[in-house]
């Protein structure tokens, strides 16, 4: 009893387990690449990087708010430290003091100029432990500036390549999307093909092996040649083989499709290959018009335009004077006890311009200027070229899409004649009113019509996803595409949190 009880258990652990990996996953090109746009690893590397450029972003845009800092250093000696008395000796005195404070600043950068505006409010308090004294220190408001003159204004160049620099990620977020479908399609469009090209196998190798038997006992009965015959035999052994082949192609292409939409199970999948192409005809000016608006590519050529600039203005700056400027005004006072220190304030002023003249430096300041300019102008000689070939870039994409659809039309209709074709030589052949010779033809032409149609198909929907990608726009929906809402909602969000 025991023993049928395993046995049952066993039967239907292995049924289970040949059911779950029997399971089967039919995918459109749509619902591929809207897994590849959600679980693909480019698509993941995609958000993460549009991440990390939101928050570089949001970094920069701090620098230009107002900055609320409490700062304390306390401090405790207890030495033997040498000490200027008041006669100008020095003498080694004993000292055992504690040093407490607090500073509550308020800070305001600058960008128009590259300083620091700053406002803050101070006390210290000393302990000395010999005497058991207590000493305070106050500073109830010094208002003060600071400003490197003659320097590289990093806010101010800051203002102009950070906003570009956003854009460009956001866009080239959207850009990826694109090319992440663009090779879901590559993907799904190769396991069409192996899975084609199995149903090719196993259609011509069934086909062989009826002709064959069929030539069995006409040879039999004289009416065909042992050549012919042999001849046929071939023909279903080398089917036989391309159908093992196709289908080990086939397992090959959907693992690499598992693996790219992070599919985890071990499941079967069908592609359904969808025979309608839309009709479009994209006009080549307009393309050209909103890719230099939408590209990515066009806002990285401004922005390393505008880095060649930064370099030479920094190189420069570097290079001659220089000189640091630091204000500082406000009010003070001191007092055995806390409410002394803030009665009766005295006024404090601290100025001091630091210079910094190179006189002899053989030539190494003016060389790192000539070497920005160089790159500089390289930068500019660069991106004029980039500019030539993104444009020739678009126009080759434009000419070949809009000759695409017609072709697909052609493939789909050489595809049916040519299986027409087939079926027609394999009657004539059965009727003896052809030769092996004609059906083998027949049967080449039958399966490359068919492979043709699908490769079709792929160059098709290869070239409108590139295109999208490269022009950021809907040519179905007559629209621009944008991804990043989404994403900056939930950056929002977590600010807030």
């Amino acid at each position: 009893m025991y023993k049928n009880i395993l046995l049952s258990l066993i039967t239907c652990g292995t049924l289970v387990t040949v059911a779950a990996q029997e399971r089967t996953l039919d995918l459109t090109l749509e619902q591929t690449i809207e897994r590849a746009r959600q679980q693909s690893p480019d698509a993941q590397t995609a958000r993460h990087s549009f991440r990390s450029a939101y928050w570089s972003y949001k970094y920069y845009r701090a620098n230009y708010l107002p900055a609320l800092k409490l700062t304390s250093d306390p401090a405790l000696n207890r030495a033997i430290n040498k000490i200027t008395m008041s006669d100008g000796s020095v003498k080694f005195v004993e000292q055992n003091l504690l040093s407490t404070d607090l500073t509550l600043s308020l800070t305001q950068n600058i960008p128009w100029t590259g300083g620091t505006l700053f406002v803050e409010t101070s006390a210290q308090r000393l302990d000395l432990f010999s005497d058991n004294t207590i000493s305070w220190q106050t500073s109830p408001i010094n208002i003060g500036y600071s400003q490197a003159l003659f320097g590289y204004n990093s806010l101010k160049w800051n203002r102009r390549i950070e906003p570009l620099r956003y854009r460009e990620a956001k866009k080239t977020y959207v850009e990826t999307l694109e090319l992440v479908a663009a090779r879901a399609t590559q993907k799904f469009f190769a396991l069409a093909t192996a899975q084609s090209n199995y149903e090719i196998a196993s259609t011509n190798y069934a086909n062989a092996d009826t002709l064959y038997i069929y030539a069995q006992g006409r040879y039999n009965i004289g009416t065909i040649t042992e050549n012919e015959m042999l001849q046929l035999e071939l023909n279903k052994l080398t089917e036989e083989t391309n159908r093992m082949n196709a289908h080990i192609e086939v397992e090959d292409c959907m693992q690499e499709l598992r693996s790219y939409l992070g599919i985890q199970e071990d499941v079967l999948i069908k592609v359904e290959v969808n025979d309608h192409v839309p009709s479009l005809h994209i006009d080549l000016n307009a393309a050209l018009m909103t890719a230099r608006e939408n590209s990515p590519d066009i806002l990285n050529m401004q922005r390393r335009k505008l880095e060649s600039e930064s370099n030479v203005a920094n190189a420069r700056a570097n290079a001659g004077l220089k000189a640091d400027l630091y204000l500082r005004f406000g009010l003070t006072q001191t007092g055995n006890k806390l409410k002394d220190a803030y009665h009766n304030p005295l006024d404090q002023q601290y100025v001091t311009l630091g210079i910094n003249l190179p006189i002899l430096d053989w030539g190494r300041g003016k060389g790192q200027v000539r070497v920005a300019r160089s790159n500089r102008d390289l930068t500019y000689t660069q991106v004029e070229q980039d500019k030539t070939d993104f444009e020739l870039n678009v126009r080759k994409l434009v000419q070949q899409f809009n000759l695409q659809s017609q072709r697909v039309h052609i493939a789909a209709r050489t595809d049916e004649t040519a299986q027409r074709r087939a079926d027609v030589a394999r009657r004539l052949y059965i009727l003896g009113k052809s030769t092996v010779l004609d059906l083998n033809a027949s049967i080449s032409e039958k399966d490359a019509a068919r492979r043709n149609y699908i490769t079709a198909l792929y160059n098709y929907w290869s070239l409108y996803y590139t295109l999208r990608s490269i022009t950021l726009y809907d040519f179905e929906l007559d629209a621009p595409l944008t991804e990043t809402e989404r994403i900056e909602a939930v950056m929002d969000e977590m600010i807030r949190k």
